[in-house]
């Protein structure tokens, strides 16, 4: 992967129960944050919010989907006031989070 190479990424956070209305609005500041930084690219991220069926507590589990604008970039970010603003917060509220980077598949 170049460093023009845009890398899709889904991210799962398991919020703590109780913790849910607190932690929405940092998730709204996610992508606004990576892109006044020029970190993520241009499409909008997408959140989705469930309740996992088993396996992973009481907690509500959130869902966001978005693109980082080359490899690097998630490097940089833990470097970035802006972003770690939104980052730090988050992790008390969470038990924890997966962070998977996507490729496309042929089918």
């Amino acid at each position: 992967m170049d460093d023009k190479t845009p890398v899709r990424m889904l991210v799962m956070y398991r919020v703590k129960p109780g913790k849910e209305e607190q932690f929405l609005p940092l998730l709204k500041l996610h992508w606004p944050a990576l892109r006044s930084v020029d970190l993520a690219t241009e499409t909008p991220a997408r959140a989705f919010r469930g309740t996992p069926k088993r396996g992973h507590g009481e907690g509500s589990l959130f869902v966001e989907l978005f693109e980082w604008k080359n490899a690097a970039a998630p490097d940089v970010a833990h470097q970035t006031p802006e972003v770690m603003s939104v980052w730090e917060p988050m992790g008390p509220m969470l038990d924890g989070m997966d962070l998977i980077a996507l490729s496309d598949v042929d089918l």
